[in-house]
Formats: C-alpha cells, sequence, structure tokens
C-alpha cells in the first residue's frame, strides 16, 4: 500500500505544475487501487482514477498493448539516471505517436487516426485497382 500511495505522492511533488484535472491514473481492481486512502490521495491531489471493470481485461487493453509494445522495443540496460530512462522513454512515446504505424488504427499512427476520426480525412493514399481509371 505504502508503495503505491508513494508513488501518486512523487508524482504529485515532482510533476505537480504540469498535472491537471484532465490527469487520469488507470489501474486495476486490486485492493490497494479501491482502498479508501488511495481514492482520497488522487481527489485532494484533483486528479482523475480510471479502473477496469471487474473481469474485463479490454477496458485495460490499450494500456497492456503500449506498454508490451514499449517493452519489446526499447533497451535501457545501457541508463544509469533516471534522466537517461527518461528520455529513452520519451523519444520512444514520440516515435509510437508519430512515426510507427498501427495494424488495428487503420495503418495510421495513433496521432493520423485521432486527426481521422475527428475529421474523416484519411491521410494515405489509396492505390487505386488494377484496370480501373
Amino acid at each position: 500500500m505504502d508503495f503505491v500511495l508513494d508513488a501518486v505522492n512523487d508524482m504529485v511533488e515532482n510533476y505537480g505544475v504540469s498535472l491537471t484535472t484532465e490527469t487520469l491514473i488507470h489501474s486495476d481492481q486490486g485492493v490497494h487501487y479501491k482502498s479508501i486512502r488511495f481514492t482520497q490521495l488522487v481527489k485532494d491531489s484533483e486528479l482523475r482514477q480510471s479502473m477496469s471493470r471487474k473481469a474485463n481485461c479490454w477496458d485495460n487493453a490499450p494500456q497492456e498493448s503500449f506498454f508490451g509494445h514499449m517493452k519489446d522495443e526499447i533497451d535501457i540496460s545501457w541508463c544509469s539516471t533516471f534522466e537517461e530512462v527518461k528520455s529513452v522513454i520519451t523519444d520512444w512515446t514520440d516515435y509510437y505517436n508519430n512515426d510507427r504505424p498501427q495494424w488495428n488504427l487503420a495503418k495510421l499512427t495513433p496521432t493520423e487516426y485521432y486527426k481521422y476520426r475527428l475529421t474523416g480525412d484519411y491521410p494515405l493514399k489509396i492505390p487505386k485497382a488494377k484496370g480501373s481509371d
């Protein structure tokens, strides 16, 4: 329990200026995330809590997919400082969101897909079928 509370306190202490009421803390239904101490800390910090529904792994699927790819695609074994780890993760996150097409997002990057969903304009050229004008 203390580990979870310390993590939120550290986040607020170190990044409080950049956190907003739009900051979302997503978790499963572990006992520590449902505790009064945790939910009160999140509320007092003016953050929002998101929790997977009971026995429903699909709620967590996008996060699990993202972290699965991150673990497979980056190497932080050479890092010796937090700043080096943070830099590697920041660079990879930028790559993931802006340069890495996703099969399940209509072969678009997450940023392109978001724009596509807002505007309806598909950014990739679709080749014409053979024999069509």
